[in-house]
Formats: C-alpha cells, sequence, structure tokens
C-alpha cells in the first residue's frame, strides 16, 4: 500500500510526517492504521509532550483520503462502513492524545485530510495554504462524524460552504474563521510551528493533558472525559510539577517541569 506516516521524537516533541508526495500525501488504509498505532504507543509513555502533524514537503498537508483505496476498500456498502469506521478511529485516536497537537498545513488540505487537521488542537498554516472539502464533485456521502469534527473546526456557515460548493478556502480566511490559529508566511511555518511546540513542551505536562480533556468534554465527548478531567486536575494538583512552579515563580526563574 502506497504511503507512509514517519515519525521523530526528539525533546518531548512527536513529529508526524504524512509521506505519500506522488499523491499530494493522500492518506491510505495503511497511513490510517499507522496514525492509529502510534496514538495508542504514545499514550502509554510520558516522554512526549507535544506531537507535531504535517505533510512531506511543502506542496501539501494531505489530498485527503487516498482514493486508490476506493475501488477495493470503499466499493460496497459493508466497505464504506468499514472505511469510514478507519478514518474515524484514526482521528478519534489523535484527539484523545494526551498531550496538545499542533497540525503544520502547507499547501492543499483537503477532504479527510481536513478532519484530520481538525483533530489537532491547534492550526498553523502557511500562508500559501488552503482548505477544500470536494465529496460533492466525487458523489460520496460524507461520514456524518467526520462533518461534525469539520464544523467544530470550520463553524457552521463556512462548513456548509465548502461543502455546498467544493470550493477552495484560503488559509487566511480560514484563519477568520477560527479555523487556523495562525497564518504566517511559508518561510516561516515551520520556525513558528517549532517555537509554539516548544512553549507548549515546556509547561507543566498534567495541567495541559487536564485542560485538554476539560476542553474535549466541553465539545460533546463523553461524560467520562469530564471525570477524567477532574481526575488529572487533582494529580496536578497534587503533584511534583506544581511544588516547582511554586518554587521558579518565587525564585523568578523558568520552571523545569517532570510530568510527575
Amino acid at each position: 500500500m502506497a504511503g507512509t506516516i514517519r515519525i521523530s521524537v526528539e525533546g518531548g516533541i512527536a513529529r508526524l510526517a504524512l509521506c505519500n508526495p506522488e499523491r499530494r500525501n493522500a492518506i491510505s488504509s495503511g497511513m490510517w492504521r499507522a496514525l492509529s498505532a502510534f496514538a495508542a504507543d504514545a499514550g502509554r509513555h510520558g516522554d512526549i509532550r507535544v506531537a507535531v502533524l504535517r505533510g512531506e514537503g511543502d506542496l501539501a498537508f494531505s489530498g485527503g483520503a487516498d482514493i486508490s483505496d476506493f475501488d477495493t476498500a470503499r466499493s460496497d456498502t459493508s466497505g464504506v462502513q468499514s472505511y469510514d469506521d478507519l478514518v474515524e478511529a484514526a482521528c478519534s485516536a489523535v484527539e484523545s492524545l494526551p498531550f496538545p497537537t499542533i497540525a503544520l498545513v502547507r499547501g492543499a488540505c483537503v477532504g479527510a485530510g481536513a478532519a484530520l487537521a481538525a483533530s489537532c488542537d491547534l492550526r498553523i498554516a502557511a500562508d500559501d495554504a488552503f482548505f477544500a472539502l470536494p465529496a460533492a464533485r466525487l458523489g460520496l456521502g460524507y461520514d456524518p462524524r467526520g462533518v461534525v469534527r469539520l464544523t467544530r473546526m470550520f463553524g457552521g456557515q463556512s462548513v456548509r460552504r465548502l461543502f455546498f460548493t467544493a470550493e477552495r478556502m484560503s488559509a487566511a480566511r480560514a484563519g477568520e474563521t477560527g479555523a487556523v490559529d495562525l497564518c504566517v508566511p511559508g518561510a516561516e511555518a515551520e520556525t513558528a510551528t517549532d517555537r509554539l511546540a516548544q512553549r507548549m513542551a515546556d509547561n507543566a505536562p498534567l495541567t495541559l493533558r487536564a485542560a485538554k480533556l476539560a476542553i474535549r468534554a466541553s465539545e460533546g465527548a463523553p461524560q467520562q472525559v469530564l471525570a477524567e478531567a477532574r481526575r488529572v486536575a487533582a494529580l496536578a494538583n497534587a503533584s511534583a510539577d506544581y511544588r516547582e512552579g511554586r518554587l521558579a515563580f518565587a525564585e523568578k526563574r523558568a520552571p523545569r517541569f517532570s510530568g510527575s
């Protein structure tokens, strides 16, 4: 199957690249499974504090789901459901990561690629990036779970226009809708992303985890997510990091958080 997910971890920051350049980093079935596998493994390790997801090169974050899969994996009703479940599992797994995630968007961010970007907590886009939802040009029924995710990202009116017209939305316009947190010149996109990732990686991990869980609960995640947010917030309040934060503040120095 074409395409891979390249993963590296350094200094508490995991970097994932969608690698399928011949197809504008379209995401194959194997790549969706690899994203789910990364999320399952990453949640068990304390050395990752932030994850950055991007497309290989600067031409595309992702051109969407790899349509070359569709003749086999999405050719009938049962296949459609199985494939949609595969995509949803990967997007949900990324959403559920216990640390903050950033999507670095350059070039095209289309269809299921946009849904994957919407699964991240924050999005930084180069000024040459664009978003599109071309399902209506393909005649496919877009998974409602993905529509809900995209609506959270773009807002109701903007996602209507994207779906109904299949037009492109510029990064600048996406910034106006709130879908993009920062829009920067292409040459500055990686530096800006690295700076933001490092800023978050330097903060107290338990605090960030509790906040992320509570935010997810506010957006309609299952009730047990809020209970988990309460549990993790209590851990943060009893942690060595909380003591370190107070001491660093008193000593007017940068805190050194251990995640414990």
